[in-house]
C-alpha cells in the first residue's frame, strides 16, 4: 500500500516536538538542581534510557493509530473530494460522488452532487436545443454520407499537410489492394483520418499538382485540376485527379481532393495487347519478307510469260496491301500507348516558370525564361516532363559546369519548340543519344524513365542543336500543343458558389510539422491506443502475445471503426488459466500468422503516432523483446493511462482499468479482449486530457515528466 508523504512528514514533525518538549523538560530540571542531584539523575537517565527510548516508540505508535483516522476523516477525504469534484468538473461525467469523511465534507458532497444534477439538467436541456437547431445540418451530412458511400470513385480530401480528412469506402478498398498486408491490416496502415497520403503517393508528384492548381487559381482558371499517374511502393499503378479545396486564406486553398482510379490491371490488359499486337506485326512483316522471296523465284525465265506476269501482278498487290494494313494497325497502336497515359493541358508559360523555378532550386544553377509565346497551351504530363528537363540540367551541370540555363518555348504549327538553351561548348553525338536513352537517375529527378521514354508518352521528339554564331548550345523538345480553354460566360457562377458546405471539419488547420514531438500539445497528436493479450504474465520467461487490438485517436476523437484487431500464433501451448482471463483457445490460434508478421503490419498501422496503452510497460517490454528477431522496432513516445491517473488522482486507492473507467464515467465493454480494452483505454485517456491540463500538463513531455515521478512507475517487466 503506498504510504502517503505527507502523513509521513506529521508524524515526524510530531517525533520531533516530542523530542524537543523531553529535552526541554531535562533541561529545566537540570538548571535547578545541584551537582549531586544532576550526578544522580545523569545516572538515573543513562540507566533508564531503554526504557525512555521504548517508551518514546510506544508513544509514536498510539500517535499513529489514532493520528491516521483522523488524517484519513479530514486529509485525505477532503483530497478525495477535490480529485472528484475536479473529475465531474473536468470530464463532464454525471456521477455522484460518494461522501466521505467527517459530517462537514460528506453535507459539502451533498452539496457538489446536487450542483452537478443541475449541471446536468442544464446541460440536458442545451443539448435538446442544439439538435432541434442541428437537425438541417445533419441532414446535409446524412446526404453528403449517403453520396460518399454510392461514388464509383475512389475519393480522398487532405489538408496541406497531406492528411487526410476525408474518404469513402470505395477508396477504403482502393487502400486494401494497395497495402503489403491486406489479410492482416486490412489497408488500415494505409488509409484512416489523420494518415499521411504520402505512404501512397510520392511527395514530390503532389507538390508539382498543387504548384499547378495555385497557378490556375491566380489566373483565375474556374475549374482548376491536375491530373498524374503514379506507382505505388507495392507495384500498383494509380491514375490520380487533383482538384483544389478552397479557403478564405489569402492562398485561397485550404486542402485538396483526390480522385483515384487503380489502373493497374487495365495497363497490364493494354500491355499485354501491344505484345501480341507486336508480335502479330513482327510475324506478318516476316512472311512478307518470304513472300517477297518468292516473287523473286516467280522471275524464273522457265515460267510462262503470261502466268507469271498475272502471279506477279497478283502477289505484288497482295504485298502492298498487307503492307498498308499492318503500318496503319502498327501506327494505331503506337498512338493508343501514346494516349493511354493522362495528358494535361496547361498553359506553357505557367510551365516554363515552374520549371526555371525548380531547376534554379534543385541544381542551383542561374535559370533564366527567355522568349515565350504567352498563347502556347501545352498537352503534357507535366511531371515526367518536369523530370527530364531536371535530369538533362543536372548532367550539364555535373559534367560541363554549366552555371546557365535558359527556357524557351515557342508554337511549330500543331507543335510547340521548348528549348534547354546554355552557352558553351557542345556536345557529340553519341553523348546526347546516351543521355536520351539511360534511365533519369540520381538527383531529385530520379524516375526509370528514359527521356525518349518520356517524348514517347507525348508523342514528340527530342534531339540536340547548335547556334554557332550565339556561341550557345540547346536540347529542344517537340510536344503537342493543347487548344486553350474557352472563357467562361460573365454570367458562370465560380465554383465556390456552386459547391454546397455538407461538413463544419476543423481539420483544415495546418500545423507545423517541424515542431519538437515533445512539445506539442497533447490534444494535438495523433495516438494509436492499443493492447495485447497473451499466454501469461512473464514476456521474459516464455510468454507470447496471442492478439494485438489498437484503435486510434486523432484530433480528440476516437476513430473506432478504423481499428486493428488479429490473433497470433505463439507457436506454444496456452495455459487454461490464462484461456480462462481472455477466451482465445488454440483452436482460435490455427493458421493465425506468427508475431514476426503480425507486428510489421502493427508498426505501419502506428506509424507517425503516440503510443498509448495502460500498464504500456507491460505491453511494451514483449514488443521489445522481438526487436532482435523481426526488426521491427517501436521508438515512438509512449503514455501510460495508469501512471496518467495516478498524476490526475494520487489519492485515489485504485488505478486499475475498471476502477478508473468507474471514476470517470467509462462503460467498460469487451473486458480482456485486445480491442475492447484498447478502445476502454482510449476512451479514458480522452478523459484524462482535461485533468491534465486543469494541471498545467498540456504537453507531451510534460505528461512524460510528470508520469515518471509516479509511484506507479517503479514497475518494470
Amino acid at each position: 500500500m503506498r504510504i502517503d508523504r505527507r502523513f509521513v512528514l506529521a508524524l515526524l514533525a510530531f517525533a520531533l516536538a516530542l523530542l524537543s518538549w523531553g529535552a526541554l523538560s531535562v533541561a529545566l530540571v537540570w538548571s535547578t538542581v545541584d551537582e549531586p542531584q544532576r550526578h544522580m539523575l545523569r545516572t538515573v537517565l543513562t540507566e533508564r534510557a531503554p526504557l525512555i527510548a521504548m517508551a518514546f516508540v510506544v508513544t509514536l505508535g498510539l500517535v499513529v493509530l489514532l493520528l491516521r483516522p483522523v488524517y484519513r476523516r479530514w486529509i485525505t477525504a477532503a483530497a478525495r473530494l477535490a480529485e472528484d469534484t475536479q473529475t465531474v468538473l473536468g470530464t463532464g461525467v454525471v456521477r455522484e460522488i460518494t461522501p466521505r469523511g467527517s459530517a462537514e465534507l460528506r453535507a459539502l458532497t451533498g452539496v457538489i452532487n446536487e450542483l452537478v444534477r443541475q449541471r446536468a439538467r442544464l446541460r440536458e436541456d442545451m443539448a435538446q436545443q442544439v439538435r432541434l437547431a442541428s437537425q438541417r445540418i445533419e441532414q446535409e451530412r446524412s446526404r453528403l454520407a449517403a453520396l460518399m458511400a454510392e461514388l464509383r470513385q475512389a475519393v480522398v480530401v487532405c489538408n496541406l499537410d497531406g492528411r487526410m480528412l476525408l474518404y469513402n469506402a470505395r477508396a477504403r478498398s482502393q487502400f486494401r489492394a494497395l497495402s503489403s498486408t491486406p489479410a492482416l491490416a486490412d489497408g488500415a496502415e494505409l488509409i484512416g483520418l489523420g494518415r499521411s497520403i504520402y505512404t501512397v503517393i510520392d511527395r514530390r508528384l503532389v507538390a508539382h499538382a498543387l504548384d499547378l492548381l495555385r497557378r490556375q487559381m491566380a489566373r483565375g482558371q474556374p475549374e482548376p485540376s491536375a491530373q498524374f499517374v503514379t506507382s505505388t511502393p507495392t507495384g500498383q499503378l494509380l491514375r490520380v485527379q487533383m482538384t483544389p479545396v478552397r479557403d478564405p486564406s489569402e492562398s485561397g486553398l485550404g486542402g485538396f481532393l483526390l480522385m483515384l482510379e487503380n489502373i493497374t490491371e487495365a495497363f497490364e490488359a493494354e500491355s499485354e495487347r501491344d505484345r501480341v499486337l507486336h508480335d502479330l506485326i513482327q510475324g506478318t512483316r516476316a512472311s512478307l519478307a518470304s513472300l517477297r522471296a518468292a516473287v523473286e523465284v516467280l522471275d524464273d525465265p522457265a515460267l510462262d510469260a503470261s502466268m507469271r506476269e498475272r502471279l506477279q501482278h497478283v502477289v505484288r498487290e497482295e504485298t502492298a496491301t498487307m503492307s498498308r494494313r499492318l503500318n496503319d494497325l502498327a501506327q494505331r497502336s503506337t498512338e493508343a500507348r501514346r494516349t493511354r497515359w493522362p495528358l494535361e493541358d496547361m498553359l506553357g508559360a505557367d510551365f516554363v516558370a515552374a520549371a526555371a523555378q525548380r531547376l534554379q532550386a534543385i541544381h542551383g544553377a542561374r535559370v533564366n525564361v527567355g522568349e515565350v509565346d504567352a498563347t502556347v497551351w501545352l498537352r503534357v504530363d507535366s511531371f515526367s516532363l518536369l523530370q527530364a528537363l531536371a535530369y538533362l540540367a543536372g548532367r550539364l551541370v555535373d559534367e560541363y559546369q554549366v552555371r546557365y540555363l535558359q527556357l524557351r518555348l515557342a508554337p511549330a504549327g500543331a507543335h510547340a519548340h521548348l528549348d534547354l538553351v546554355w552557352p558553351g561548348q557542345a556536345m557529340s553525338t553519341e553523348t546526347v543519344m546516351s543521355w536520351e536513352l539511360d534511365p533519369m537517375q540520381g538527383g531529385a529527378g530520379a524516375s526509370p524513365l528514359s527521356v525518349r521514354e518520356v517524348l514517347d508518352r507525348h508523342g514528340g521528339e527530342f534531339w540536340f542543336e547548335r547556334e554557332r554564331t550565339r556561341n550557345q548550345a540547346f536540347f529542344r523538345f517537340l510536344l503537342p500543343q493543347a487548344t486553350a480553354p474557352e472563357a467562361p460566360p460573365a454570367t458562370a457562377l465560380l465554383p465556390q458558389d456552386r459547391r454546397p458546405e455538407f461538413y463544419d471539419f476543423d481539420l483544415f488547420q495546418t500545423s507545423d510539422s517541424n515542431q519538437d514531438l515533445a512539445e506539442r500539445r497533447l490534444v494535438d497528436l495523433v495516438y494509436t491506443v492499443f493492447d495485447t493479450e497473451t499466454t501469461g504474465l512473464e514476456p521474459t520467461g516464455g510468454d507470447e502475445i496471442i492478439q494485438i487490438g489498437a484503435t486510434r485517436i486523432v484530433n480528440g476523437k476516437l476513430l473506432r471503426q478504423e481499428c486493428f484487431e488479429q490473433l497470433v500464433d505463439p507457436q506454444r501451448p496456452i495455459p487454461p488459466a490464462s484461456t480462462a482471463i481472455h477466451g482465445i483457445t488454440p483452436e482460435m490460434l490455427l493458421g493465425q500468422p506468427t508475431i514476426d508478421k503480425v507486428l510489421h503490419a502493427f508498426h505501419a498501422y502506428a506509424r507517425d503516432t503516440v503510443l498509448v496503452a495502460h500498464n504500456a510497460a507491460f505491453d511494451m517490454r514483449f514488443l521489445q523483446l522481438k526487436e532482435a528477431r523481426t526488426g521491427v522496432r517501436f521508438d515512438q513516445p509512449v503514455l501510460d493511462t495508469l501512471l496518467l491517473s495516478a498524476v490526475v488522482h494520487p489519492h485515489q486507492d485504485s488505478h486499475q482499468l475498471e476502477a478508473i473507467a468507474e471514476r470517470l464515467g467509462v462503460t467498460v465493454f469487451g473486458r480482456h479482449t485486445a480491442l475492447g480494452d484498447a478502445i476502454v483505454t482510449a476512451e479514458i485517456f480522452l478523459k484524462l486530457l482535461p485533468l491534465l491540463a486543469a494541471q498545467g500538463i498540456h504537453t507531451l513531455a510534460q505528461a512524460r515528466e510528470a508520469s515518471k515521478k509516479t509511484y506507479y512507475a517503479r514497475i518494470q517487466y
